[in-house]
């Protein structure tokens, strides 16, 4: 099998860190998939997946070294919590309790502020195939009630399928919304933009969002909107539309409300690159997922990944399933409230393929899709 990606030495991952241990740990099948993560954010360091001529490709963004990932960007690959996305002006009340968040993304907070990104995990080798990650998210920790114990376990399967599974427990109430931040392209990282990139995303209707990216509250459809991915579409082709809330997120950073979502595991998306012939296949338990097109990149500083190469602006894509942004402060929206003696549990599953679709077999599968509410 050819190869052609940066060697990631586990040697550069192994130091202590305030007095935990931080590894990397690597998954691989027979087929040739190769997963390798770190403890330190749960994070996707690299992610090997054979092209259509059967070489391998790296198709996350990401760092060589632990200590890139201590100074650099800290969403890459990563796990996020205790609340993934916005919480407009860092506030929520719960059980009559207000609560004020640090605010870390303008006027509100972002990504569980200094969570589980940026922590030590605790992380525990299972089989050849399976890691297993654990956090606790100590009470008041970021202003969050509760000590709430996640666990994440990643499985790597024959089928050239990745398997995340997130549960976690409280001894408060409190509220939880996680989700897995890689920066996804197809082509291989630090090999250009994703615009070319097909899409589809099984989602009747999205969020919109105000100018700061919180959700008004409204659910709208997609139809007759630039954020219509309801079949394969390049992601390029309305990216820089007239649109308000392509304005707003300077491209696409929206939560799509996914079909049939409830319903257990259900087909979320397909990202597909016609030049490798790479497909990657979203099937979650979550009811949202929020689309990004790597709008904030910058291709420099924290943005020189692997080898040096730079990551510039929608040189990747991230799918990530998730509940809603700013759940608590609608309470329409899927609740995100974990209390004692209930076990959170999320289910989502990243399945690659080195066969890209015609337009017909895709636009029929969309089709299926749409008429079932799932995949």
């Amino acid at each position: 099998m050819n190869t052609m990606y940066v060697e990631i030495a586990r040697g550069a991952f192994q130091r202590t860190v305030d007095g935990k241990p931080v590894d990397l740990y690597t998954l691989s099948n027979r087929g040739g998939m190769v997963v390798k993560c770190t403890n330190q954010g749960g994070k996707i360091v690299q992610l090997l997946v054979p092209d259509r001529n059967d070489q391998l490709g790296d198709v996350v963004l990401g760092y060589e070294t632990l200590e890139r990932y201590l100074t650099g960007r800290q969403t890459f690959g990563a796990v996020i919590g205790r609340f993934a996305n916005r919480i407009a002006r860092g506030r929520f009340t719960l059980n009559g309790t207000p609560y004020q968040l640090p605010l870390n993304n303008g006027a509100n907070h972002l990504h569980g502020g200094n969570g589980v990104q940026s922590q030590i995990m605790d992380g525990v080798r299972i089989d050849d195939r399976t890691v297993r990650f654990t956090y606790d998210l100590r009470d008041e920790e970021e202003g969050y009630p509760g000590t709430t114990t996640l666990t994440v376990t990643y499985t790597l399967s024959e089928d050239h399928e990745l398997g995340l599974i997130y549960e976690a427990v409280t001894d408060k109430p409190t509220i939880v919304n996680f989700t897995n931040h890689t920066y996804f392209n197809l082509a291989g990282e630090g090999s250009g933009d994703i615009l070319d990139h097909d899409l589809l995303v099984n989602a009747d209707r999205f969020t919109p969002c105000d100018a700061t990216l919180i959700p008004t509250g409204e659910i709208r459809e997609v139809q007759g909107t630039p954020l219509d991915f309801r079949w394969p579409s390049r992601i390029g082709a309305r990216i820089d539309a007239e649109d308000a809330q392509l304005k707003f997120g300077s491209g696409y950073d929206h939560n799509y409300v996914l079909n049939a979502s409830g319903q257990g595991l259900t087909f979320a998306a397909r990202l597909a690159d016609p030049v490798s012939g790479r497909v990657l296949e979203v099937y979650t338990t979550e009811p949202a997922m929020q689309v990004y097109s790597g709008n904030f990149l910058t291709g420099a500083g924290s943005d020189i990944g692997k080898g040096g190469k730079p990551y510039p602006v929608r040189s990747a894509i991230c799918l990530e399933t998730q509940h809603f942004p700013d759940s608590p402060n609608h309470p329409h929206f899927p609740s995100t409230i974990l209390n004692p003696g209930q076990r959170f549990r999320s289910v989502t599953v990243f399945r690659f393929s080195p066969k890209f679709p015609r337009t017909q077999e895709a636009e029929s599968d969309a089709k299926k899709a749409h008429r079932s509410g799932g995949g």
